[in-house]
């Protein structure tokens, strides 16, 4: 099925292979530039799962640890065979899929049939594993002397009480001393099934190629649907109100945080993810109000940002950065929202961001990558990533009102403190 999107020229072919892998082809006419991207819904909070009736329990960090394996195949690294195509070749793990891209100017089509072989069929010894194990245990290791990734993460041990979201995506050391080649391939077998992945390839490309492609190399089987758990529903309260920890900053570092309502699937989503985008930018932004006293107060500097993340049976926003003074850059917000809601939005204000918004979206179709991580998001969640000018359209200063005053509240609040160890 081919769309076409005419307010930002743009075209894209649907299809889904017999085996249930959704092909997702956006065509980019006269590119010389070819990407690719293969990814599972399978990511870093995937730890419990059903399996033939009964529930499995997977150590912490086994999503990203298959990732690290994926590449190795029984005639060598598909990372050296892509290479040597003139290939550039990656892959990620988020907290709710994982997936592998690569791009290049020149042999597509072997690259491509590089990329579905070596994701769908694994290759793991014991030892290799093991050999991985210390790895990815070293790269665990030097995430956690990093201040930005221990604040964050003690945030979300504030936030959640048993919502996976507690769990780091790479695991711990210890947690990854329990993953064996055993557990590895049977997670693959769980989730890296045509019915559970799906494939985007931007660019100047031969769709019935790809097609014709991915159909003869992923065979005919779909794979069973496996139901997840993310722990026992919560309120929207926090589990604790504060941590704090030294480590050596030259300056107090802060995350400030609140539980927001967990979202469905379906075109909805897409559109309160883009509501709490642009609430945040208009609230914390660089333009915002609030954002030019803090900082002539000298409460916050250039380190200052913020997130609305949205994690699978959890949704959050954040905000923080370097503080002399943590607390008065909360109690700020607050007093903001509070103000917002007495006397309303500016509407030439909430015009100016939301016309900056929509700009750096249609700038961002400029990158293939961008591209085929909102079209793979799209597709595992229901939605059309570029049907984004029509939900624009329909957001209201009351939308965005409306999202402040249900999310930021001083009891939904918690905080995550760094300061400087003392000499």
């Amino acid at each position: 099925m081919l769309t076409e999107y005419p307010r930002i020229g743009e075209r894209v072919r649907r299809e889904t292979l017999p085996n249930g892998l959704p092909v997702i082809i956006v065509e980019k006419k006269d590119y010389q530039r070819k990407y690719a991207m293969f990814a599972t819904r399978y990511g870093g909070m995937d730890m419990r799962f059903q399996s033939r009736g009964r529930w499995v329990d997977t150590p912490a960090g086994i999503a990203h640890y298959l990732e690290h394996k994926m590449f190795d195949t029984e005639d060598g690294n598909a990372l050296q065979e892509l290479a040597k195509n003139g290939a550039e070749p990656n892959a990620f793990t988020a907290n709710d899929m994982t997936c592998y891209y690569f791009d290049c100017t020149r042999h597509f089509a072997d690259n491509l049939r590089l990329l579905l072989s070596f994701v769908s069929v694994p290759y793991f010894t014991d030892e290799s594993v093991a050999k991985e194990r210390g790895i990815i245990a070293q790269e665990i290791r030097m995430i956690e002397d990093n201040p930005e990734w221990q604040v964050y993460h003690n945030l979300m041990q504030c936030l959640y009480r048993n919502s996976p979201a507690k769990t780091p995506v790479a695991g711990s050391v210890d947690s990854i001393r329990k993953i064996t080649a055993k557990t590895l391939y049977r997670c693959h077998k769980a989730f890296y099934t045509p019915a559970n992945m799906c494939l985007v390839v931007v660019g100047d490309v031969d769709g019935e190629e790809v097609l014709a492609l991915a159909d003869e190399v992923l065979g005919s089987e779909k794979g069973k649907h496996v139901p997840r758990d993310y722990g026992a529903e919560e309120d929207l309260l926090p589990a604790q109100k504060e941590t704090a920890m030294a480590m050596e900053v030259s300056m107090t570092n802060f995350l400030a945080g609140c539980k927001c309502p967990p979202l469905g699937d379906g075109q909805e989503r897409y559109r309160l993810d883009i509501i709490g985008d642009l609430a945040c930018d208009i609230l914390l932004g660089e333009s915002s109000p609030l954002y030019a006293r803090l900082y002539a107060q000298g409460l916050i500097n250039g380190t200052f940002g913020y997130d609305y993340e949205i994690l699978p049976g959890a949704a959050c926003l954040t905000f923080g950065g370097d503080s002399p003074d943590p607390h008065a850059v909360a109690e700020a917000v607050l007093a903001e929202v509070a103000r917002l809601r007495r006397e309303g939005l500016d509407e030439s204000y909430y015009l100016r961001i939301r016309n900056a918004n929509l700009g750096d979206t249609i700038r961002s179709l400029n990158s293939f990558e961008n591209i085929a991580i909102g079209f793979v998001e799209g597709c595992f969640h229901g939605f059309d990533p570029n049907r984004f000018p029509e939900i624009y359209d329909s957001i209201t200063t009351e939308d965005i009102l409306r999202f402040l005053a249900d999310n930021l509240t001083r009891e939904k609040l918690a905080m995550s403190i760094i300061t400087a160890k003392e000499g």
